[in-house]
């Protein structure tokens, strides 16, 4: 009985693999682990337990260049209050946050000067995933769905500034790795790409495309 029980569910998950592989891949989707990368300067969002020496003194984001590093890694969900459902496509300006893994903590802002550059600061802040509505983030983007095919700009819903990278980079301890800022404008290294993940697909839409292609034939 077990036998049968592992082989249905192996070929359960290849038969769902399949049918998810094509058009629903391009997507990000709700409860997807991915690593973000800056279109311009194709380094990764990136944090770690290392607070700011200065302003909010607050949980440091940077960029690294990187590919492997698990410090890297983002949960998408839901902003505070909110649920979507596990593999549910992102839409073009939807409210999301985006949680630190490794930390539990959220990619934020708020009126602080970032270190480097004296632009607005971003950190990581919270406890458990769960902070404040300095934790929300648009996603602006052409078409429909946030598509991982394009870049998309992250604009924070307090201060209407946009994720973006400086272009300087630390010292000790963060050595090497890069500012990350808000900006004003809607120009310059504003973009960013969904890189290397885990993308989620709720099985229910597995079913409705199914029943689509019965339909269709």
């Amino acid at each position: 009985m077990k036998t049968v029980k592992l082989y249905l569910f192996i070929a359960n998950f290849f038969y769902t693999t399949y049918l998810v592989s094509g058009a629903r891949q391009r997507y990000v989707t709700c409860g997807s682990v991915f690593k973000l990368m800056n279109s311009d300067y194709r380094v990764r969002l990136h944090s770690h337990d290392v607070k700011y020496g200065t302003g909010s003194g607050q949980q440091s984001v940077t960029g690294t260049e990187l590919q492997e590093d698990v410090n890297s890694h983002w949960l998408v969900k839901a902003e505070t209050g909110k649920i979507c459902t596990r593999g549910e496509i992102i839409k073009c300006g939807s409210t999301i946050r985006l949680e630190h893994l490794a930390t539990g903590k959220n990619l934020h802002s708020h009126y602080f000067s970032s270190p480097l550059s004296s632009n607005q600061e971003i950190s990581c802040y919270g406890d458990n995933g769960e902070g404040d509505t300095g934790d929300h983030w648009v996603v602006v983007c052409s078409g429909d769905y946030w598509s991982r095919d394009d870049s998309v700009m992250l604009k924070h819903v307090d201060t209407s500034q946009y994720l973006a990278t400086s272009g300087r980079t630390f010292g000790r301890p963060i050595n090497g790795q890069m500012e990350i800022i808000g900006v004003h404008s809607s120009s310059g290294s504003v973009h960013w790409q969904a890189s290397e993940g885990v993308y989620l697909h709720a099985p229910d839409l597995t079913a409705r495309h199914m029943h689509t292609m019965h339909t269709e034939l």
